[in-house]
This record gives C-alpha cells, structure tokens and sequence, in this order.
C-alpha cells in the first residue's frame, strides 16, 4: 500500500521543501511536480510533492491521521 502523507511547506530552498508534519517532525522534499509557496499543505509521497491541498483538505485529512493513529494503528484480525 502506498501512502501520500499531508505536511505544511516552511521553507523553500529551490527545488526542495522544509516541511512539517506535526509535533515538530519536518523534512524535505522535492517541489518540481507542484508550484507552491510557504504555508501551503501538500501530499508527500516518497519524498516528492505530488498535490496541493486546500487548508480545508489539509485539516480534514490531518483530523483523520489524528484519529487512526491515536486509536491504537492497525490490528492484526
């Protein structure tokens, strides 16, 4: 399964991105597919920004992170 991961962009240093993924867990990726300027959301997926997100979307999908992880993750049925 693959997962695109929603984070806010910080900084932006040509190509690459700072961004931040909550609590203060930042990393960079790659900005070549998508145009984007400091404080937007994007999906990051193995290291590159693949969408922008409205912050409407932005929240809604870090809420529904929020949720899954802090209900114990995946089970094993």
């Amino acid at each position: 399964m693959c997962l695109a991961i929603p984070g806010k962009i910080v900084e932006i240093n040509g190509d690459k991105a700072k961004v931040e993924y909550g609590e203060g867990v930042t990393n960079t990726a790659n900005i070549t597919l998508v145009e984007v300027k400091i404080g937007d959301y994007i999906l990051v997926h193995a290291g590159f920004a693949i969408q922008v997100l409205s912050v409407k979307e932005a929240l809604e999908t870090l809420a529904l992170w929020e949720e899954v992880l802090g209900t114990g993750g995946f089970t094993d049925a």
